[in-house]
């Protein structure tokens, strides 16, 4: 009987080394010195020396979702690496906390070395960027289990805080003013809906530019998730926040209300902010009602920032410094009997 090795069910234990060899040096230049160990250990070890007083860890776990579809189909995969790891950095910093490291899993039918590296050096660079090390990661090759040339990501980070820092909204009070920054386009959520508006009931070309946008929609759809804490971190650290939403899965309905306290309602003014073409196209081609946009999608903006009235002015000041384009889109107020939390008014 012929001999049957690993290979023969699929498995290419010589393009996971590979791939192994392409990702080392981009996963290095993200370590600092709290990283010990080195790369290719069971588990990472980070050391705890420059934690705040009383530090809280902070952790997150999210996937990239059906973005990565539009990845397949243009064969570009330098960008979602970039999403996973600013989703998640976003998700922390809403809470206060700086990410401390990040780890990441790839799985796959057929492992090929050239994407594995492609993508874990976008993870790689929205990592330096936010001055988090990424600290170890899983890739698994599993024949027959998903599609030839499509593979999931996902990642898990973790950051810290100090325990009096902790940002929960319970400081958010009646007149704090809610400041939205801008997002990039559509950042990870709301893929199913815009795949099925443009991809499958238009049927538009991702490669041709597309009138309404000015470049090609593959490129608008690829443009990856925005990070928020190198602008943001310094106002937390002043305590100059009360609270802030990261809009994702859910919209303003369904985030808002994790942070803003039940006695109140954020009144969001819908038309102080610019709505990115990419909305009002699925809009107008799926014939997508508006509140329906509204809690699906970010409609350009990416993250909230409520701040007290008296601090508003200085904190878009700082903001925009550092890069932020910064919309005044509402305020707080007392929720009385029969309203909602969510109160959308400028129609």
């Amino acid at each position: 009987m012929k001999e049957t090795r690993y290979s023969d069910a699929g498995v290419d234990i010589s393009a996971a080394n590979e791939a192994k060899k392409r990702i080392t040096s981009a996963v290095r230049a993200t370590h600092g010195p709290q990283v010990l160990g080195g790369i290719g250990g069971f588990g990472g070890l980070f050391a705890t020396d420059d934690f705040p007083p009383d530090p809280v860890l902070v952790s997150s776990i999210d996937g990239v979702g059906t973005k990565l579809k539009i990845a397949f189909l243009l064969d570009r995969h330098n960008t979602v690496g970039e999403d996973i790891v600013n989703h998640c950095v976003n998700d922390i910093l809403v809470q206060g906390a700086r990410p401390l490291f990040f780890l990441d899993y790839l799985a796959t039918g057929k492992l090929e070395p050239g994407i594995v590296e492609s993508v874990v050096e976008g993870i790689a660079r929205a990592c330096r960027l936010n001055s988090c090390a990424l600290l170890g990661g899983e890739t698994a090759e599993m024949p027959g289990f998903y599609q030839p040339g499509e593979y999931d990501l996902a990642g898990t980070i973790v950051g810290v805080v100090g325990r009096e820092s902790i940002l929960t909204g319970e400081a958010v009070s009646r007149g704090d003013v809610l400041l939205g920054l801008a997002s990039s386009g559509l950042h990870t959520n709301g893929y199913s809906l815009a795949r099925k508006v443009l991809l499958e009931m238009n049927r538009l070309p991702l490669g041709e530019v597309h009138p309404d946008l000015g470049y090609p929609l593959g490129e608008e759809l690829l443009k990856p998730h925005r990070s928020y804490a190198p602008s943001i971190l310094p106002l937390v650290e002043r305590k100059v926040i009360r609270g802030m939403v990261h809009l994702t899965g859910g919209g303003f309905g369904g985030n808002i209300p994790r942070v803003v306290p039940e006695h109140y309602s954020a009144v969001i003014h819908r038309r102080t902010w610019e709505v990115l073409p990419i909305f009002d196209l699925i809009a107008r081609l799926g014939n997508v009602p508006e509140d329906e946009m509204y809690s699906t999608f970010n409609m350009g903006i990416g993250l909230i920032v409520i701040v007290s009235e008296e601090d508003a002015a200085a904190a878009e000041e700082e903001l925009r410094a550092a890069g932020e384009t910064v919309y005044r889109i509402g305020h707080v107020e007392e929720r009385g009997p029969d309203k909602d939390p969510v109160i959308f008014t400028g129609d």
